[in-house]
């Protein structure tokens, strides 16, 4: 009987059974279903389905219909759910091609609270809608370091590197320099025998990332001092995933302060960060070079430096943040926004970083087996705990000694695949470290107990572009018909929105 009813007829006859008026309600959903004081059996199908800017519904009639289930007794009330107009709308705005932002607001003397002064405490969970804009705006930072090496792969071995022409996300901001990571490990010669179409992935320099500079008056207003951005992008060579897999400690050059441990980083990062070039100086000579100049020539203006990366970015970010926090006598405030990213060192670098007053906020999804390597496996949280036990001595004992006694350092924001509605629950290695993956998860995170928020603003072409195959089916198939549809009416040419893949 129930399948021959229509839609409001439903309503009616659940309203029949259980009207929300009713004083002796006692079930703690029909509760606060009848505190919204709304009678569905008096709602039209047009008001029920009405949709807010944000894409939330504006009554609360939908999501008593969601909490009782009743796709679990009538299957076809999950099919025209899933397809009704409201999901449509919803997805049609998330293709759209215009990308839409969370609010950029003024953060005026909040700035270095945004910037982790205090460890970025009760900004995380839940997380601050500010704070989500800025970490997507690093993230965008780093996907056009990406782009740009696609666009121009490597720096040939007798020539000198030409500047690249980087498309920033954010106009408010302009690139004065470009980095470049030297391997300190070469492959054999018959490999660019057999294959010298590849060269470009066998190079021993690689550009690698850039450093800009807000030169917006508005944009620094906003933000409330003007800041230097340095960003670098993850693994994309043959020579740079040989680098990643030399993993034992390595001992910073230098003095330490013995009770805070000797620092160690892992060889293969270190050697990506000081190697010279035939044409071009190390990643760490020409990233502090350029900051000291900008340094000095803002020379009395509040500045920042944010470092962000992802994978080996990530890891380098860390290297460059622990030189750049003590380059000059009167260093900025130095933050490393990283995402995806390894273990770089031992407790005695991750101590080393926190007496210099480096912040870092770790930007981790707990599928990403990239964020749990290299070393030994060691839950973070467990160890914490240890130290504080007596078996503390035995412990810095091991981080002296072994040589892959690997620590985390920094304030962690922990995101899971498993959260969004969009990705698969057991979606691939790949998806689970790709940044893009990263950035549609920051954007729909609202806190670790709730669901992925509703009013998500980052479009998902590019996701569907790059992790099509860990997309569930259901939007891959709505998403496809959506764009013929569009297509059809003059409306969404699909095409012309696709970016080129990172």
């Amino acid at each position: 009987m129930l399948k021959e009813l229509g839609f409001l007829q439903m309503w009616r006859l659940i309203c029949w059974l259980r009207p929300p008026s009713t004083p002796e309600c006692t079930s703690p959903t029909l509760k606060s279903y009848c505190k919204s004081k709304i009678n569905p059996a008096h709602l039209t199908h047009n008001q029920f389905i009405k949709i807010t800017d944000n894409g939330s519904p504006e009554n609360k009639g939908n999501g008593m219909l969601e909490r009782l289930n009743l796709d679990r007794i009538w299957p076809e009330m999950k099919a025209a759910e899933e397809m009704s107009p409201r999901h449509l709308n919803r997805l049609r705005r998330l293709l759209s091609m215009s990308q839409e932002y969370s609010p950029r607001n003024h953060l005026g003397s909040r700035w270095r609270e945004y910037h982790g002064s205090n460890d970025w405490s009760g900004l995380l969970d839940p997380l601050d809608e500010n704070l989500r804009r800025e970490v997507v705006r690093y993230g965008e930072f780093i996907q056009a370091a990406y782009h740009c090496f696609n666009s121009n792969p490597a720096t040939p071995a007798d020539e000198p590197p030409f500047p690249q022409h980087v498309a920033l996300p954010d106009r408010s901001y302009k690139v004065t320099k470009s980095l470049y990571a030297t391997s300190s490990v070469g492959l054999p010669k018959w490999v660019d025998e057999k294959a010298p179409d590849l060269g470009w992935m066998t190079q021993r320099s690689s550009w690698i990332g850039y450093v800009a500079v807000c030169d917006d008056r508005r944009e620094i207003t906003r933000m409330g001092r003007r800041e230097i951005v340095i960003a670098l992008r993850g693994t994309a060579t043959c020579l740079e995933w040989a680098e990643n897999m030399r993993d034992l400690l390595v001992q910073i050059p230098g003095e330490y302060d013995p009770s805070h441990g000797q620092p160690k980083v892992e060889c293969g990062f270190w050697s990506l960060y000081k190697t010279h070039g035939v044409q071009v100086s190390s990643l760490a000579e020409s990233v502090v070079e350029e900051v000291r100049r900008l340094i000095d020539l803002y020379k009395g203006e509040t500045l920042s430096i944010t470092v962000t990366g992802h994978s080996l970015g990530a890891a380098l970010a860390l290297l460059v943040a622990d030189e750049l926090s003590t380059c000059t006598q009167e260093a900025p405030p130095v933050a490393v926004f990283s995402f995806g990213g390894p273990r770089v060192g031992n407790r005695g670098f991750a101590n080393r970083l926190n007496a210099k007053n480096v912040k870092v906020l770790r930007i981790v999804n707990s599928q990403d087996v990239i964020t749990r390597v290299p070393g030994m496996f060691v839950n973070e949280n467990i160890d914490k705990k240890l130290r504080n036990t007596k078996i503390t001595g035995v412990l810095n004992m091991l981080d002296n000694n072994m040589p892959w006694a690997y620590s985390h350092v920094g304030t962690e924001l922990r995101v899971d695949t498993k959260m969004s509605p969009y990705l698969k629950p057991d979606a691939d290695v790949a998806c689970c470290h790709d940044l893009e993956a990263y950035l549609h998860l920051v954007d729909g995170f609202s806190a670790s107990n709730c669901p992925f928020r509703a009013n998500a603003k980052r479009s998902l072409v590019r996701l569907l572009n790059e992790q099509k195959s860990n997309v569930k089916k259901l939007y891959t198939s709505k998403a496809k018909a959506l764009t013929l549809n569009l297509e059809r009416e003059g409306s969404f040419p699909m095409s012309s929105c696709l970016p080129s893949p990172s």
